[in-house]
């Protein structure tokens, strides 16, 4: 796809990657495959979707170009709920603390090694607070399905708007 149509700004993305070891296998073995990180500015990212890619994202972000947060499997993980369950539906809350100072925790250590974070889930399409958090939280991109794009743009706008006057007003619970 990259030598043979030209496409070079495809990134190879990573999902589950639980240890730094196991990152340096998958690398490995796409090397062996020819996709080496870095060469013909080939990017790989990592999904950020278990506890370990923000405990250890310093690890990480030596193996990685960047992460792109799974905002439902991390909060799933993180709260040892399933959204799906009946039982435990209620439970499941991608704006509660124990996910927005992960999401925030990831964002600055990702930062600081000079990381892209990027957001992919539903929430941000549903909830304009959470998109103001994102924001806040110095996420770099947000994935959003098609037709919420608008609408989640206009927040985007509206919240870095509002950042750069000062703080952010935000519903989201810190």
């Amino acid at each position: 796809m990259r030598d043979e149509m030209g496409l070079t700004n495809v990134v190879v993305m990573i999902p589950f990657c639980r240890t730094p070891g196991e990152a340096d296998r998958v690398l490995d073995v796409m090397g062996e495959q020819g996709l080496r990180r870095g060469h013909n500015g080939l990017k790989v990212y990592v999904m950020a979707e278990i506890p370990s890619n923000i405990i250890l994202v310093r690890d990480f972000c030596e193996r990685f170009d960047g992460f792109s947060i799974g905002s439902n499997d991390l909060t799933q993980l993180t709260l040892g709920v399933d959204r799906d369950s009946e039982a435990l539906a209620h439970l499941f809350d991608e704006s509660g603390p124990a996910v927005t100072r992960s999401i925030e925790r990831l964002a600055a250590g990702a930062h600081e090694a000079g990381r892209g974070v990027g957001l992919c889930g539903q929430r941000p399409s549903d909830d304009p607070a959470f998109t103001e958090f994102l924001v806040k939280a110095g996420i770099d991109s947000i994935s959003v399905a098609p037709d919420s794009f608008a609408a989640v743009k206009q927040h985007v706008a509206r919240a870095e708007s509002a950042h750069a006057q000062g703080p952010v007003p935000s519903e989201v619970p810190e």
